[in-house]
């Protein structure tokens, strides 16, 4: 099995908070495949069983496929205790079972206030090292996301810790957005040094002067050059839609139908001529 193949997903609650809602807005952007982040109002971690026998049959009803579960773990201060976010992923790896992934988006923790991050690195590494020890047992693998603000939001330290714990259960989300906003160039700087260790890349763009998030494409995250290097890498995995077009917080962004309408079509524009196949 050879050449790239990109499968198109998006974050649904970025159009909705009904998940049929979500599923329809997506079948609009003509995407079949969701990363559930939250549904009715809930996030994925705090699904119940009901909520996820009943959004899995509402998927397969409609024909849809979850990409992954897009977990808020480790999106938390070092004050909180180890066993907060252990007992967060338990519920995230039981949710993305129950969906059908086997991927669960992690974060790599807030330092403490006025902590530098070099202080921390030890007792951040020793969390993602219990957290993926967990995913690998369990089957899964943890996609990491560089998240402004969180100890891994430099591709330096994102690739540390994805050597040092050394595992197959650890893994790079890329948010080429998320690397522009903290002054990170992503095709220079970020990308050569991440993308051995890319599975999962969400697609949002920003502007570097003052972080705005903007469509694929019209901001500074490199997303042409990124899509040929994909491509030319023989990438096969997930575009996950995450535009931020209305909202982009702490915890989470919201674009409203419009918004996912057009960041799909920015996405789709980008797309053409790339030598991938897309789904």
């Amino acid at each position: 099995m050879t050449g790239a193949r990109f499968t198109l997903s998006a974050f649904g609650d970025e159009a909705a908070e009904d998940l049929a809602a979500q599923l329809d807005v997506l079948e609009r952007c003509g995407i079949r495949h969701l990363e559930l982040r939250a549904a009715w109002g809930r996030n994925v971690v705090d699904l119940s069983g009901q909520d996820l026998r009943r959004a899995r049959a509402l998927l397969d009803e409609r024909g849809f496929a979850v990409s992954a579960a897009a977990s808020p773990v480790g999106k938390s201060s070092l004050e909180q205790s180890p066993g907060f976010e252990l007992e967060r992923l338990a519920r995230a790896l039981d949710a993305a079972a129950a969906l059908g992934t086997r991927l669960v988006r992690v974060f790599s923790f807030y330092p403490r206030p006025g902590e530098d991050p070099a202080a921390c690195r030890g007792e951040v590494l020793e969390r993602l090292t219990a957290l993926a020890a967990l995913a690998a047992s369990r089957g899964a693998t943890l996609v990491l996301e560089n998240e402004k603000g969180v100890y891994g939001d430099t591709p330096e330290r994102v690739l540390d810790l994805i050597a040092s714990v050394a595992s197959p259960a650890l893994r790079a989300a890329f948010d080429p957005a998320n690397f522009v906003q903290v002054g990170v160039p992503v095709l220079e700087r970020a990308w050569p040094l991440l993308a051995p260790h890319t599975v999962h890349v969400h697609v949002k763009d920003a502007l570097a002067p003052d972080g705005r998030v903007v469509p694929a494409g019209e901001g500074d995250g490199g997303w042409p050059a990124l899509l040929a290097s994909l491509a030319a890498r023989e990438y096969r995995g997930y575009l996950t839609l995450e535009p931020h077009l209305a909202l982009a917080g702490a915890h989470g962004g919201f674009s409203g139908e419009a918004g996912m309408l057009a960041a799909a079509a920015a996405l789709r524009r980008l797309l053409d001529g790339v030598p991938a196949e897309v789904d």
